[in-house]
């Protein structure tokens, strides 16, 4: 019996140690300068995109069969809202939202937020209005929310995914 609560208690010991003794905050891994010029790199990303400069965009954007964009599907296959695959998927769905009539991009640029993951991997979050005619939608500004996974290529930072999400409306009040 002694022997049975030595064993266990010094598997116990042993199974938390690294717990307690691992840090409780982690270091931010990107400088408040790196942070600024991504920062700044979303802003071109903004003005290009309400520009329909489509050559500029891709430009942005990670040249992998990776990249991502998330985004209002015109396929009722695809469902309503889909991931967009690779550079040329990613080029033509730009091309296609930007074609269809007024778009206009209004991020909420005191909501931004840009966290580094890792020394080559940040994310950028902002609530953004979208005016769009594209697939059905009436050209009404409406909130989505724009995540942006951005990551290190040489000394540049690219888009290696952008997903957009619609914000529900608010539910009426029950009373």
């Amino acid at each position: 019996m002694y022997k049975t609560l030595l064993v266990t208690l010094t598997t116990s010991a042993l199974s938390i140690g690294p717990v307690a003794s691992a840090p409780a905050v982690r270091k931010e891994p990107l400088d408040a300068a790196t942070l600024s010029a991504i920062k700044s790199k979303f802003g071109r990303l903004m003005e290009l995109a309400n520009n329909h400069d489509f050559k500029a965009l891709h430009g942005m954007f990670w040249q992998s069969p990776s990249t991502l964009l998330a985004a209002k599907s015109a396929i009722q296959s695809e469902g309503n809202w889909a991931g967009f695959w690779g550079n040329e998927a990613v080029d033509q769905k730009l091309h296609d939202i930007g074609s269809s009539g007024p778009v206009v991009l209004e991020p909420d640029y005191s909501k931004l937020k840009v966290v580094g993951l890792t020394s080559d991997v940040a994310e950028s979050y902002v609530p953004i209005n979208i005016t769009v005619s594209y697939a059905g939608q009436d050209g009404t500004a409406r909130p989505f929310l724009m995540i942006i996974n951005w990551l290190r290529v040489g000394k540049d930072w690219k888009v290696a995914s952008e997903i957009i999400l619609p914000v529900p409306p608010v539910p009426a009040a029950k009373g």
